[in-house]
């Protein structure tokens, strides 16, 4: 749950209860317009912008505005936290990241929320070919590696490289910079610019292509090949290409890598990447039985807690654990969603926020740091004594993590608060007696004695937060 998860909750255990184990529930993941995700469709009505189309925004607000990005960056932080389709949500991050769309950027301003819905989205579950087709004709990719710009008689490489280098074979497939040069002609004409603006202004974020634009001559990649003699049929030839890169091999390889780096641990063995690597061929590119495969394989099983989250994943299922919820009718724009975004932006981690094409590391070495952690914990202390509730519920702390049975002793306190946050794992001896010692430090007394009432309302939230600070929390 950890793993495929931004964080375990009450409803989220019953979910795989109910579904009669792990493997059942992740079958039901896998199919998530099955999952009933009502609460969390109410809220994301807060941010409108989050999924309008170009000409809509382009209609509605002055070039460069930033409303639709920032809508999309919270509402994509949403259902991170509320949405019951986890592990959906799980994967419209991983690919969010491979194919990496800074957000908010100038360029796409008008643009990224289609991509994140057309191409992400609608591709999230389903065949890798299919997204890395919807992504080489989605005007924010065209606009932000700047192939919009791109023609035949001066090619920009930036979209080329970067299709090789990050989206599909990798660096270690061997391509030349004349592979690149050849994959940029391919793609030219590939653009938004509408051909009837003599001024060449920006259409309607619309995927135009401009035939006079395309290098036309024979052309070559990687042990792909296109006599490309017809300007006419410049979009074919970028899909030819596209479906070779979709299935190489080297391609394969890089994406169950990078899977198995996210599920299991930061160096995979190679045996497991190479099994995955053959699953994804075998399967003309489907993810799902890849995911299948990896999730059912003794090396995701032996892995547990070998992952360490990223900031926001540590603070979004500190959210999730302490049972935030949104209040219908309540949300606006600037809610306390909101508030959480831009405190995951000082951590560097806001959803969709990375500022290069890679997107962001999820090995434990990139996020290290003393700022991050004390941003953290200060989050988790914000969290657990209810300071942002700008539009969510916060449910009575002792109620939710305690199920109204409240332990007479600070021993008994300490055991059931650790089993509640932190199922699976066992709280080592030097740990709980840390716990302990902050208690009667924090209640004035060398020996606090009997838990009285008072006490557990002044220094539980205190202790929640101190749980969520431990290394305990910060495993996947």
């Amino acid at each position: 749950m950890r793993r495929t998860t931004f964080g375990i909750t009450p409803d989220l255990r019953a979910d795989v209860a109910d579904a009669g184990g792990a493997l059942a529930w992740l079958e039901q993941q896998f199919d998530p317009e099955s999952i009933d995700d009502g609460t969390c469709s109410g809220a994301l009505a807060a941010w409108p912008f989050a999924t309008t189309d170009p000409q809509v925004n382009h209609a509605t607000m002055g070039a460069g505005n930033a409303t639709s990005m920032e809508d999309l960056v919270r509402a994509t932080l949403a259902r991170q936290i509320w949405s019951r389709r986890q592990l959906f949500e799980v994967m419209v991050d991983f690919w969010s990241n491979h194919l990496n769309i800074t957000c908010p950027s100038g360029t796409v301003w008008a643009t990224k929320a289609w991509d994140d819905i057309h191409v992400v989205r609608a591709n999230a579950l389903g065949r890798f070919e299919d997204m890395l087709q919807a992504s080489v004709t989605s005007p924010a990719m065209l606009l932000y590696l700047n192939n919009a710009q791109s023609r035949g008689d001066a090619v920009n490489e930036n979209y080329a490289r970067e299709l090789l280098e990050l989206h599909t074979v990798g660096l270690g497939a061997g391509y030349q910079h004349r592979d690149i040069v050849n994959a940029a002609r391919a793609l030219s004409g590939l653009s938004v610019w509408d051909r009837s603006d003599k001024a060449a202004a920006l259409s309607l974020g619309t995927f135009r292509y401009r035939a006079e634009w395309h290098y036309v001559g024979p052309v070559s990649v990687l042990g792909w090949s296109h006599p490309n003699g017809d300007a006419a049929g410049g979009v074919e030839v970028a899909r030819s290409l596209i479906a070779y890169l979709a299935r190489h091999p080297s391609t394969a390889e890089r994406i169950a890598r990078k899977l198995a780096v996210r599920f299991v641990r930061d160096h995979p063995s190679a045996a497991l990447v190479r099994r995955l690597a053959r699953v994804y061929l075998d399967s003309d590119t489907e993810i799902v039985p890849v995911l299948r495969a990896l999730f059912t394989s003794d090396e995701f099983a032996n892995a547990v807690g070998a992952k360490v989250r990223r900031p926001a994943e540590v603070v979004i299922a500190g959210w999730r654990a302490l049972g935030a919820q949104p209040i219908p009718g309540w949300l606006n724009r600037n809610n306390a969603v909101a508030q959480l975004r831009w405190t995951l932006s000082e951590m560097g981690n806001a959803p969709l926020g990375w500022p290069l094409p890679d997107g962001y590391p999820d090995v434990a070495a990139a996020w290290k740091g003393a700022g991050l952690t004390l941003t953290a914990w200060n989050a988790h202390l914000t969290a657990a004594t209810h300071r942002l509730n700008n539009g969510v519920l916060w449910p009575d702390l002792a109620t939710h993590l305690l199920d109204g049975a409240v332990p007479t002793s600070w021993d008994g306190l300490v055991d059931t608060l650790t089993a509640r946050l932190l199922p699976g794992q066992r709280v080592s001896p030097a740990h709980r007696a840390a716990f302990l010692a902050f208690l009667a430090d924090a209640a004035g007394a060398a020996d606090p004695g009997a838990l009285r009432p008072q006490d557990l309302k002044a220094l539980l939230p205190v202790l929640v937060a101190l749980v969520l600070d431990s290394p305990y929390w910060s495993v996947r």
